[in-house]
C-alpha cells in the first residue's frame, strides 16, 4: 500500500501543486511525503498520512480517500497487537477517529450521505473513550451539519447545542464563531433571517478578531445570503464580492465555485441574465473538476431556469433533470424540491402533462416536508414542557405524601410520651390513619390517571385539527403568493423601487399589484377588509377584478380601473345570498416615459399618495395640492383619496384622476394604513401618519433598499413586544 501511494502522490505533484500551495505549504507536503517514505514506526506514517490528507484536500477532495483509508487500515491492525505501550494505544486510536472523521467528509462529497453519517458517529465514539474534548465538538458539528442538510431540525440543533457548549468550555474561539455560523444556518432554515443575519455577524466578529481568512469568507457568504433573502439585492453583491476576494486569495477552489454561484443568483435576480449565466458556468465548471455533488445539483438547476427564461425549454429540461437525478442521490430535500418544480413547468410547456403532474406531486411533498420541519421547534418546546409539568405533578404528590407520613409519626411519638397505657390504641389509630391515607392516595392516583388519558387524548385531537388547519392555511398562502407579482418583473419595470410586505397572519388581506401595458407601469398598493384567511380571501376577489379592469377591459387611467373594479367586485359579491359588505381600499398610479419627464397618473380609494421631491419643475407644474410638511431642502406633498372603497357604498361617485408630472429623483410612496396605525411605543399608541411622514423625509438621502430597511426597523421598534394589528404594503419608487 505504501508504494502504490507513493506512486499517487508522485501523479499529483505532476498536477502543478506548485501553483496551488503557498511555499510554506509545499515545504511541508514534501516533508510529509519523505516521512511516509522512510519512516519505520506506523504510529508516524498514520499519521503523516492523515496530516497529508487534511492539506491536499482543499484543492482535491479524492486525495482524502487513499491516505486516510490507509491510516485506518494501519490504526486497525496495530490496535489488535495486545502489547501495545499506552502511549502508543492513544496515538493509533487518535489517529484512527481523524482518519474516520477525514472519509466521513469524504463520503460526504461523494454524494453517500449514510456512509458520511456512519464514520462521523464511529469517530465519536472514540474520542469520547480518549477524552479529546476539541475532537468530540468536531464531531458534533459535523454530525448536527448533516441532520440540517437531511431536515432533521431537532436533532441538528441538538449536536450544534452539544458542540458550542464544549467550545465555549475550551475557550476555542476559531471553533465557536463555527458553532455560532451554524445555529445561524438553522435560524435561517427556520425563516428567521434577522436571527441569523445577528449569529452570522457574531461570528465574524470572532473571525476578525483571529485574522481567519477562510472562515471571513464563509461568514460574508452567509451574509449576502441573508440580504439575498431580504431581497436587499447591492448589499448582497457587495458581501458575495468581498467574500470571493477572498477565497480568491486563499485559492479556495470550492469556496470560489459557491460565490460564483451566489453573484449569479444575485444578477438572476436583478434581470441580468448573461451575467448571471456567466457566472454560474464558471461555478459549475469548478465544482464539476472538485466533484462536488452536493453543490453541482443548484447551480444547474440555475442554469436550466436561465435557458427557460430565454426560451431554450430542450436544454433547459436536459440540464434540470440531470440537477434531480443527483439531488435524489444527495437526499437534499431543497435541492429536490426546486428541480422538482422547474421541471413542472418545462414539462406543462412541453405538453408533457402526465410528467408534470408527476412532478408536481413530488414538488409538493417536498415543501410540505419543509413546512412541517418549520413546525419541529414549536411541537418540541411543548412537549418538553408537557414532561415538565408531569413531572412536577409527581414530586408534588411524592412530597405531599411524605408530609403526611412525618405528621402520623410526629403524632404517634407525643401519644407514647403522654400515655403509655394508651399505646397499643394510639399505634393503632396510627396505622389506621396511614391506611385511610394511603388508600385516599391510592384513589387520587386512580383519578389523575384518568384525567391524564383524557388530557392526553384532547391534546392529540386538538394537535391533529390545528395540523389539518395549519397546513390549509398554508396551502392557502401558496395560491395567494401565485396571485402577487414576481420580484424578477417588479425589478424589471421599476428598478429603483422597494415593496415592504408584512402580513400579520400567514396569508393577508394586503397584496401589491403590477401590470405592464402599451409603455405604461401600473401598480397599486391594496387593503382588503380584515386580515387573515377572510382578508385573504377577499384579495383574491379584488386582484381578479384588477386584471379583468386591465386584461379584458383594456383600461389603463387608474380611475377607471378603479371604476370597473369596484362593478366587477360587486357583482361578484351580490352572487352570494347573504349580503356583503367587504371590499377594498386601494392606492393605484400608472408610470409613463416622455422623455425628459415621466407622467405620473393617480386614483385611491381611501389611501392617499405622498410624493417627495427638491425639484422645482416639479413643484411649479403640481396642481394645487396640500403641502404637508416642507424643510430646508425637500417638500413633502400628499394627494388624497377618494373617500370611498371597492364595494358597496351608499352614495358612490366616478374615482377622480390625478395627474403629475415627475423629473429625475422625485420620490412617490403609496401604502395600506397597517404601517401607521400600529400599537406601539412607551405609552402603546399608534404611529400615526405624523411620525412616518418625518421618517420618509428623513432618509431621502439613502438608496431604496435602505430606505425599506429603515422604515421595517423603525416598525420593529416601535412595535416592540405588542402584537402587530393589521397588514403592511408600503411601496417606495424613485424616479
Amino acid at each position: 500500500m505504501r508504494i502504490f501511494l507513493a506512486f499517487y502522490l508522485s501523479i499529483l505533484f505532476s498536477l502543478n501543486l506548485c501553483a496551488q500551495f503557498s511555499p510554506e505549504e509545499m515545504r511541508l507536503i514534501d516533508s510529509l511525503n519523505n516521512e511516509i517514505k522512510t519512516t519505520k514506526f506506523d504510529t508516524t506514517l498514520s499519521a503523516s498520512y492523515v496530516y497529508l490528507s487534511e492539506i491536499l484536500y482543499v484543492n482535491n477532495v479524492d486525495t482524502l480517500f487513499p491516505l486516510c483509508d490507509n491510516a485506518r487500515e494501519i490504526c486497525e491492525k496495530n490496535l489488535k497487537n495486545k502489547e501495545l505501550s499506552e502511549n502508543e494505544i492513544k496515538s493509533f486510536r487518535h489517529t484512527l477517529a481523524a482518519s474516520l472523521n477525514n472519509l466521513g467528509y469524504y463520503f460526504g462529497q461523494k454524494g453517500d450521505p449514510e456512509k458520511e453519517l456512519s464514520h462521523y458517529f464511529k469517530s465519536l465514539e472514540i474520542k469520547k473513550e480518549i477524552n479529546d474534548l476539541k475532537g468530540v465538538a468536531i464531531a458534533y458539528n459535523n454530525i448536527g451539519m448533516i441532520y440540517k442538510e437531511r431536515g432533521d431540525l431537532k436533532n441538528a440543533i441538538d449536536f450544534y447545542d452539544k458542540s458550542l457548549k464544549i467550545k465555549e468550555q475550551l475557550g476555542d474561539k476559531k471553533s465557536l464563531s463555527l458553532s455560532l455560523s451554524n445555529i445561524g444556518v438553522i435560524y435561517e432554515s427556520l425563516g428567521e433571517i434577522d436571527k441569523a443575519l445577528e449569529y452570522y455577524y457574531k461570528a465574524l466578529d470572532i473571525q476578525n478578531e483571529l485574522n481567519e481568512e477562510r472562515l471571513k469568507a464563509i461568514s460574508l457568504n452567509n451574509i449576502a445570503l441573508v440580504y439575498f433573502l431580504k431581497k436587499q439585492y447591492n448589499k448582497a453583491l457587495q458581501y458575495n464580492k468581498r467574500s470571493l476576494i477572498i477565497r480568491e486569495k486563499t485559492k479556495d477552489k470550492r469556496g470560489i465555485a459557491n460565490s460564483y454561484h451566489n453573484i449569479g443568483l444575485v444578477h438572476k435576480e436583478l434581470g441580468n441574465f448573461d451575467t448571471a449565466l456567466e457566472y454560474y458556468n464558471k461555478s459549475l465548471v469548478l465544482k464539476e473538476e472538485l466533484n462536488d455533488f452536493e453543490g453541482i445539483p443548484p447551480t444547474l438547476s440555475n442554469i436550466g431556469t436561465i435557458y427557460m427564461d430565454k426560451g431554450n425549454i430542450t436544454e433547459a429540461e436536459e440540464i434540470v433533470e440531470k440537477s434531480l437525478e443527483l439531488s435524489k442521490k444527495q437526499k437534499v430535500i431543497a435541492n429536490i424540491q426546486n428541480a422538482s418544480r422547474l421541471l413542472q413547468i418545462i414539462y406543462y410547456k412541453k405538453g408533457k402533462y402526465k410528467q408534470a403532474y408527476e412532478m408536481s406531486e413530488l414538488f409538493h411533498e417536498m415543501r410540505d416536508s419543509v413546512v412541517n420541519e418549520q413546525n419541529k421547534k414549536a411541537a418540541l418546546k411543548q412537549n418538553l414542557r408537557y414532561e415538565y409539568d408531569k413531572k412536577a405533578t409527581a414530586d408534588s404528590i411524592a412530597f405531599e405524601k411524605e408530609n403526611e407520613i412525618k405528621e402520623a409519626e410526629i403524632a404517634k411519638q407525643k401519644a407514647e410520651i403522654k400515655a403509655k397505657r394508651n399505646q397499643q390504641y394510639a399505634l393503632f389509630g396510627g396505622l389506621a390513619l396511614v391506611i385511610i391515607f394511603a388508600g385516599f392516595m391510592f384513589n387520587r392516583f386512580k383519578v389523575t390517571q384518568k384525567q391524564k388519558l383524557v388530557i392526553e387524548e384532547q391534546k392529540h385531537i386538538v394537535e391533529e385539527k390545528n395540523q389539518e388547519i395549519l397546513d390549509s392555511i398554508h396551502y392557502a398562502k401558496r395560491i395567494q403568493a401565485a396571485i402577487l407579482p414576481p420580484t424578477k418583473t417588479v425589478q424589471q419595470y421599476l428598478p429603483n423601487s422597494f415593496i415592504l410586505y408584512k402580513p400579520k397572519d400567514i396569508v393577508a388581506g394586503d397584496f401589491y399589484w403590477l401590470e405592464h401595458k402599451d409603455n405604461i407601469v401600473l401598480f397599486a398598493a391594496c387593503d382588503c377588509t380584515g386580515h387573515g384567511v377572510p382578508g385573504a380571501m377577499v384579495s383574491v376577489v379584488c386582484n381578479n377584478g384588477l386584471n379583468r379592469s386591465v386584461r379584458e377591459h383594456g383600461l389603463i387611467n387608474p380611475a377607471k380601473i378603479l371604476d370597473k373594479t369596484r362593478e366587477i367586485v360587486i357583482s361578484e359579491f351580490e352572487k352570494s345570498e347573504d349580503e356583503v359588505k367587504d371590499g377594498m381600499d386601494i392606492a393605484l398610479c400608472s408610470l409613463e416615459n416622455k422623455i425628459d419627464k415621466w407622467i405620473l397618473n393617480y386614483a385611491g380609494a381611501n389611501n392617499p399618495f405622498y410624493l417627495i421631491t427638491n425639484n422645482e419643475s416639479t413643484i411649479k407644474k403640481l396642481p394645487e395640492y396640500i403641502i404637508l410638511t416642507e424643510d430646508y431642502n425637500t417638500n413633502l406633498f400628499e394627494i388624497k383619496a377618494d373617500k370611498q372603497p371597492i364595494g358597496k357604498y351608499a352614495e358612490p361617485t366616478p374615482y377622480t384622476s390625478h395627474i403629475v408630472e415627475l423629473r429625475k429623483d422625485d420620490t412617490i410612496y403609496i401604502f395600506s394604513d397597517g404601517y401607521v396605525d400600529q400599537f406601539g411605543g412607551e405609552k402603546g399608541k399608534k404611529l400615526k401618519p405624523k411620525a412616518f411622514r418625518e421618517l420618509l423625509l428623513s432618509i431621502q438621502h439613502e438608496s431604496m433598499d435602505d430606505q425599506m430597511e429603515k422604515i421595517n426597523l423603525l416598525f420593529e421598534q416601535w412595535k416592540g413586544n405588542h402584537e402587530q394589528v393589521d397588514d403592511i404594503c408600503v411601496i417606495g419608487v424613485r424616479i
